[in-house]
């Protein structure tokens, strides 16, 4: 039987026919040893089923990820940019099978006004890259954002709730913090000013840690490009992680020293850039329960997926954790493969669809910015989703519409997405539909002028016009491969499905990967909606199909 992520919705079959051919001939070529380690066209990826997994674990956009074991269970967080809700927060059992659990800041406005609905001016900007740690029984997330300084928030539980977000630094120019408290319990926050030629600097906490003393700012490194830091302490010294750019590409680099303060009189490269495979670099150094250590990362160069995650094992030798396969120089390399860190866990899949019968948004939905609050609705309609229209900041742009909803695009070897709306409620001026945008977008839907409506397709602000539609029932299809090139297609009866349009490149830009959105505007008053019954999204599961695809 073919293994599809998620089985538990009622189009099933026809999606298992749109993809088998595809499904089929990547898992031959798995089956047949052929398996490409080439960035982008792996034909698994994960949890093999079998006590081994393939990189990427997670073949979407987890970028600046930071990992932390509590117990049994792993915790990584992602940097989310203008989506919101921010800052999103991921849970394992085995550093492999991921879900999430939820998001750290519910209200991006706090952070800046630039980052609400009706201003949408922090593309490329907003949350960047975080750290995620345990102290004192308490959850504890410091991050930065290149225009506003570092925040910081704290919960008793992962799952919240969080602490409001408090500024810890408000200054413009700094990025990849992480906080660090000694054993006499002191607390320090290491940081890169990226204004000041990447100079990396050390403050204390106060006892609170929600301010630095800053008459204790002390610079620790420099070097092209010194970010991505990270304090640890092993076996008495302090180590300090980071990355920096040589001329091979962005390397994983350490510093290690017998004071937090330094001198730090040893360095240690960790890793090779490894550009073939979008040089991993930034994320969470991890000790299993049994002794073994791993690195979860992200690969710092994005492809239309955005920054893939990947499990790498780290190799301790004279002090220093070597990270992936280590090389006759003593330097790590990627590695594509390895054995589970714990077996016994159920195979695990990231979620996707949504049926909108539960009373708020599971949290794989992330909207563009801070959605206007009194625009949208779970209950109006219950078991439908309700997208009221409103006025763009600009027509025709699917970056600069409100309320646009999204979620992440997986690059897998075939994925599918299906989506029912009602255009009972639409109102003159108004555009809503199916989208998939980075830098570039695509749009395609509906527009009403007057009583008619028609299909239309935008492609980054040029519109191609489709058929006229008499009822109020309209399927919208998105479907893509490894390729990366989504072709859109519409039924009226949710069973014959028409293609329109030219396949559109999925892209990526503003350092994020594709994202999928429903979006819902109107160019002429605040006025009409659409409701959308079901968000569909099959992809291809890590675990590959037999040859026979029985």
């Amino acid at each position: 039987m073919n293994r599809w992520i998620p089985l538990n919705f009622s189009m099933t079959h026809w999606i298992r026919l749109l993809l088998g051919s595809l499904l089929f001939s990547a898992t031959s070529l798995m089956l047949s040893g052929a398996y490409s380690a080439t960035w982008g066209e792996w034909s698994t990826w994960g949890d093999q089923g079998d006590g081994t997994y393939w990189n990427p674990v997670l073949p979407s956009d987890y970028s600046d990820l930071d990992c932390i074991r509590v117990g049994a269970d792993y915790y990584a967080i992602s940097s989310t940019f203008q989506f919101s809700p921010g800052m999103v927060i991921l849970h394992s059992r085995d550093l492999v099978n991921w879900t999430i659990v939820g998001h750290a800041i519910t209200d991006l406005t706090k952070i800046s006004p630039e980052l609400n609905w009706d201003r949408m001016n922090r593309y490329g900007r907003g949350i960047w890259a975080g750290a995620l740690r345990y102290h004192d029984h308490t959850f504890w997330i410091y991050f930065g954002t290149p225009d506003e300084g570092y925040f910081m928030t704290k919960a008793k539980e992962i799952t919240g709730p969080w602490e409001p977000v408090h500024p810890v630094f408000a200054e413009a120019g700094w990025d990849d913090c992480c906080p660090f408290w000694d054993d006499d319990g002191q607390g320090w926050l290491v940081g890169t000013n990226f204004k000041d030629d990447y100079k990396i600097h050390l403050w204390k906490l106060t006892p609170d840690g929600r301010e630095i003393m800053r008459e204790s700012d002390k610079v620790i490194y420099q070097s092209k490009g010194s970010e991505a830091s990270k304090l640890y302490k092993f076996n008495g010294l302090y180590y300090h992680f980071f990355s920096e750019v040589q001329p091979e590409g962005r390397v994983i680099m350490m510093q290690r020293s017998k004071k937090i303060t330094g001198p730090y009189w040893e360095k240690k490269q960790l890793k090779h850039a490894d550009r073939e495979a979008m040089e991993p670099n930034q994320g969470g150094l991890i000790e299993g329960p049994d002794g073994q250590w791993y690195f979860f990362t992200h690969h710092g160069r994005g492809s239309w997926e955005g920054r893939a995650a990947s499990l790498l094992p780290v190799t301790w030798i004279e002090g220093w954790p070597i990270v992936g396969a280590v090389g006759a120089d003593g330097i790590g390399q990627m590695v594509w493969s390895g054995k589970m860190p714990a077996t016994g866990m159920s195979v695990g899949a990231l979620p996707t669809s949504d049926e909108f019968s539960a009373s708020t948004l599971p949290p794989q939905w992330e909207w563009n910015y801070q959605p206007r609050a009194d625009k949208w609705s779970l209950t109006e309609r219950p078991g439908w989703l309700r997208l009221h229209a409103f006025r763009p900041l600009e027509s025709g742009n699917a970056l600069k519409a409100g309320n646009t909803l999204t979620q992440r695009c997986l690059r897998t070897a075939a994925s599918a997405v299906v989506v029912e709306l009602d255009l009972g409620g639409m109102a003159d001026g108004q555009h809503a539909g199916l989208c998939h945008f980075a830098k570039t977008f695509s749009m395609f839907g509906v527009t009403q002028n007057g009583a008619r409506r028609t299909l239309e397709n935008l492609i980054n602000g040029a519109t191609t016009t489709g058929p006229a539609l008499t009822g109020n029932q309209l399927w919208l299809k998105s479907v893509w491969g490894l390729d990366g090139k989504s072709q859109y297609s519409y039924s009226v009866d949710g069973v014959t499905f028409t293609d329109f349009g030219p396949p559109y490149p999925l892209a990526w830009g503003n350092y994020r990967g594709d994202r999928l959105g429903l979006y819902s505007y109107n160019d002429c008053s605040n006025a009409g909606y659409v409701d959308v019954n079901f968000f569909h999204y099959a992809y291809a599961g890590s675990i590959p199909t037999n040859s026979s695809g029985k």
